[in-house]
């Protein structure tokens, strides 16, 4: 079983927790220069630590809207499997799909949904049902 956003009786799967901290590693290397948590501390602090507050959607969902718009300037190629270790490739390598044309429309679930428009839902989610998200 995979690791997913749960919010409530919804459930939003994104995939391994590998995959998730790749997610979370590739917008923090790229777009946070002063390191991690500092330019996005709702998605990065806040729900990488395990959830994040209803309330809070409205912050979070403009900094994903951020992320998103600033990740279309880099390639596929400059993926980042893991922060901490800068070395370490997807387990896919460079086999990815010819629909994916840069970071931001990098991260795929298994059945093809993109990533960010699942934060995306789960956030709106989130906001209706004045639920908490949780990293499940």
């Amino acid at each position: 079983m995979g690791i997913g956003l749960n919010i409530g009786d919804f459930y939003y799967e994104i995939g391994s927790g590998d995959f998730l901290h790749s997610f979370f590693s590739t917008i923090s290397f790229h777009l946070e220069p002063e390191g991690w948590g500092t330019k996005y501390p709702y998605l990065i602090n806040e729900l990488y630590q395990g959830s994040i507050k209803w309330e809070l959607t409205t912050k979070v969902t403009e900094e994903l809207k951020d992320i998103q718009r600033k990740l279309q300037n880099y390639e596929p190629s400059q993926v980042i499997w893991d922060i901490d270790d800068t070395s370490l490739q997807p387990p896919w390598g460079d086999n990815i799909s010819y629909d994916i044309t840069s970071l931001a429309n990098y991260f795929v679930t298994s059945d093809g949904e993109d990533v960010i428009e699942i934060f995306f839902n789960a956030f709106q989610t989130s906001h209706n049902e004045r639920e908490d998200i949780e990293i499940k």
